[in-house]
């Protein structure tokens, strides 16, 4: 049976998530003790008991989201019945491709989850520099938003940046512009049009003093070939091949569209039985149940749904 393993980006994290799992398993806990090393702060804390505000800040978010999905990955790669579950492909959502790659063996811990602060950190430097958004668009297809985008740009920067399961597409670009998307995209038929609570443009050109910080930290972070466990690309929805392959792929994904749909189509494509989504959140198995209404997902986001897996 082939297998995916799956992993959520920014907007899955929610205070408490981790806390129980590290409570019931040491080896979680590790991880959590770890993270607070590599960051230099009490990122366990944040994730456990908030502020909210605080954990949902980008800088925050990211690495918190990494170091969840790392904890419940850990459990599984340890315990009797999940150890001999090896995935043939991992895939992340935007900051979930960092979790993919650690999945998959091409990073470790400590490294990954240093670039994934640098990250976070670089895009909310690059959103407190400018005034961007970014707007989900409900019901209507890739040739709809694209003239939305071009009907309501006036100028200014307006992009498609997710295109997450049908009839879900998420746009980004200059405030100004997201706000003048909304009624326009409501008179083209969309079911609905709504502005996210989001530091800025991201994976959009606004993103690039960004890309620029993350090049820099990237050239002098170890990654390896991938070999074994394939890793699908948010930006081209095909595998990485080379080390230089993921590099480039990390930074572009920070400037251009996340292609979570063609990915999951072409996972299906390739004869993926069943998905794995690990970490905070239902996400991915809800745009999956989007993409594919009988693909087998199986959610591991705390430890009622781990125990549930462990039996």
């Amino acid at each position: 049976m082939k297998t995916a393993f799956l992993f959520p980006g920014q907007g899955a994290q929610v205070v408490g998530m981790g806390a129980d799992i590290a409570s019931a398993w040491p080896v979680a806990n590790d991880f959590f003790d770890r993270a607070n090393r590599v960051v230099g702060y009490d990122l366990k804390a944040l994730c456990f008991s908030g502020p909210e505000d605080k954990l949902n800040s980008t800088t925050v978010s990211q690495p918190a989201i990494f170091t969840v999905s790392a904890a419940i990955l850990e459990i599984l790669r340890n315990h009797p019945k999940t150890a001999s579950i090896r995935p043939d492909v991992t895939a992340g959502l935007s900051l979930g491709e960092y979790t993919a790659l650690y999945a998959a063996g091409l990073i470790d811990f400590e490294n990954a989850l240093r670039l994934v602060q640098k990250r976070g950190e670089a895009m909310q430097a690059a959103a407190e520099a400018s005034e961007g958004g970014m707007v989900s668009i409900l019901g209507m297809d890739e040739l709809q938003v694209r003239q939305l985008c071009a009907d309501a740009a006036q100028g200014q920067l307006l992009v498609p940046a997710n295109f997450n399961c049908p009839g879900q597409i998420v746009i980004s670009g200059a405030t100004a512009a997201c706000k003048r998307s909304v009624p326009i995209a409501e008179k083209m038929g969309a079911t609905k049009a709504i502005e996210l609570k989001v530091a800025g443009a991201f994976h959009s050109e606004m993103m690039r003093p960004a890309a620029v910080a993350l090049d820099k930290a990237l050239a002098g972070c170890p990654l390896s070939d991938p070999s074994g466990i394939r890793v699908i690309a948010n930006i081209c929805a095909e595998d990485y091949t080379t080390a230089h392959g993921i590099r480039q792929g990390l930074i572009r994904q920070l400037l251009e569209p996340i292609l979570w749909q063609k990915c999951m189509e072409k996972l299906l494509a390739d004869g993926i039985e069943t998905f794995y989504e690990i970490g905070p959140g239902r996400v991915l198995t809800g745009l999956m149940k989007r993409i594919h209404r009988r693909a087998n997902v199986i959610n591991i986001s705390n430890l009622e749904s781990l125990n549930a897996v462990l039996g």
